[in-house]
């Protein structure tokens, strides 16, 4: 149901930022005095049109704060190019890592911007000189590039996404060695990881990520929660979801609620024996 047939008003994400980061996270904030679970990830787990993302669900189960460091359209430089967002995931208790895809983030063909990582800002010469029927200036997000250049270089296309999906394992093991302790992979999309890479088109998100990659990082987590979604949470469409008319196309595209409970409800049987007996008086207090 929209805003304008239920009434109901916009969701108040409480944007906010810890120390001096330079990017807005979603709210409310978090005391990160004590313990908590430090939540990384993109947009869902931002939880773009959705009361209770699952990071918020898990701070009911759990007992302990949950500060929501996702971030619409990230990819893994953004945390990177954060060292204290990383100091805070490194004192946490755990830390869930969500697995986003490989096309936001700067490689040998091009550059993206260093906070909005979906922002397409220079094709590199090597990009220039095999795509040299192609005029970059055209573009202003990745997607919109990579989704352009698969169709009208097919051939070529391949180039680019091997370099990404390289790029990808060695960017997300410099990222999980930056954080240490307990770290748990998370992988929340509609489908499992495939087996194999799609060869045409751009294939589905999370982009150019597959289940070899992801088993690449086993050595470095403490736990992969790949989260098979019930056949409910995947049609359920836009229920429960809080949008304007105008935000209905981008609000099919996102996980609704009870996706966001089923990826809560496998998180916290993970988190659970990590994080040991919580005193839930003294956690909601701090």
């Amino acid at each position: 149901m929209t805003l304008q047939k239920s009434g109901q008003r916009p969701l108040d994400y409480c944007p906010c930022r810890y120390g001096s980061t330079r990017v807005d996270f979603r709210g409310p904030k978090k005391s990160l005095n004590g313990r908590y679970i430090a939540f990384l990830g993109g947009s869902e787990t931002y939880g773009k049109y959705i009361r209770q993302p699952f990071s918020a669900l898990v701070e009911e189960s759990i007992g302990l704060p949950c500060p929501n460091f996702g971030l619409m359209n990230a990819g893994v430089d953004v945390f990177l190019n954060e060292p204290e967002i990383l100091a805070y995931a490194g004192r946490a208790e755990v830390t869930v890592l969500q697995v986003v895809g490989a096309q936001n983030m700067s490689n040998r063909f091009y550059s993206v911007h260093p906070r909005r990582n979906d922002r397409f800002v220079k094709a590199s010469d090597l990009m220039q000189s095999v795509f040299h029927d192609i005029d970059f200036s055209e573009f202003n997000f990745t997607r919109h590039m990579l989704q352009e250049l698969s169709v009208r270089a097919e051939d070529r296309f391949a180039f680019v996404r091997e370099e990404l999906r390289n790029a990808w394992c060695a960017r997300m093991q410099r990222l999980l060695d930056r954080i240490p302790g307990h770290k748990i992979l998370l992988w929340f999309a509609n489908n499992p990881p495939p087996r194999r890479t799609q060869r045409s088109a751009l294939g589905k998100e999370p982009l150019f990520v597959d289940h070899k990659m992801i088993d690449g990082l086993r050595p470095f987590v403490s736990s992969i929660v790949n989260v098979q979604l019930s056949k409910a949470a995947r049609t359920a469409g836009t229920k429960g979801m809080v949008f304007r008319d105008l935000d209905e196309p981008a609000a099919k595209l996102m996980p609704g609620p009870r996706a966001h409970a089923e990826v809560a409800a496998a998180l916290v049987d993970e988190i659970r024996p990590l994080v040991g007996d919580i005193d839930l008086t003294f956690a909601k207090e701090h």
